[in-house]
């Protein structure tokens, strides 16, 4: 081994976060909690001066494809005078992605839901959103401009 590659492994080694985790799904854990968490602090940079309301319930999620682990993740609800729009963490596993949140609509009594977020998929690496109900359509990048249509319910 050259002396760049014992230094670059030494280094790769005292980096933060590195051997932390036992098993890729206690890395895809931590990464699904740490998307959340800037996942909601981008939408908090979206709705700065709007007046609507965020908040960021805990939610307990248990993965059968881990065992049966169980681990805490959280959620991000958006509120506007009595209209609500909820982003909950469903699955950590699942139809061919890691890390997927349902975005639902409450208002007036009734829940609609709105679209699947995914964290990961096969064709990218970023938060992807599918409308509800298309399961088999390709996932589309989530940026600023859908999440706008998309919480546009909250002002009807």
């Amino acid at each position: 081994m050259s002396a760049k590659a014992r230094f670059l492994k030494k280094l790769q080694d005292k980096q933060p976060g590195r051997g932390a985790f036992e098993n890729r799904g206690q890395a895809d854990i931590a990464e699904f909690q740490q998307q959340m968490n800037q996942l909601l602090e981008s939408m908090e940079t979206w709705l700065t001066g709007t007046g609507i309301e965020t908040a960021s319930p805990t939610v307990s999620l248990v993965e059968f494809l881990l065992g049966g682990t169980v681990f805490s993740i959280s959620g991000i609800q958006l509120r506007y005078e009595n209209r609500m729009v909820k982003f909950t963490p469903v699955f950590l596993y699942g139809q061919g992605v890691t890390g997927c949140v349902e975005a639902t609509l409450c208002a007036e009594g009734s829940t609609t839901h709105l679209c699947r977020l995914f964290m990961r998929c096969a064709e990218h690496n970023h938060w992807t959103w599918r409308p509800a109900g298309w399961s088999t359509r390709p996932g589309e990048p989530f940026n600023e401009e859908v999440f706008f249509n998309m919480v546009e319910g909250l002002l009807s």
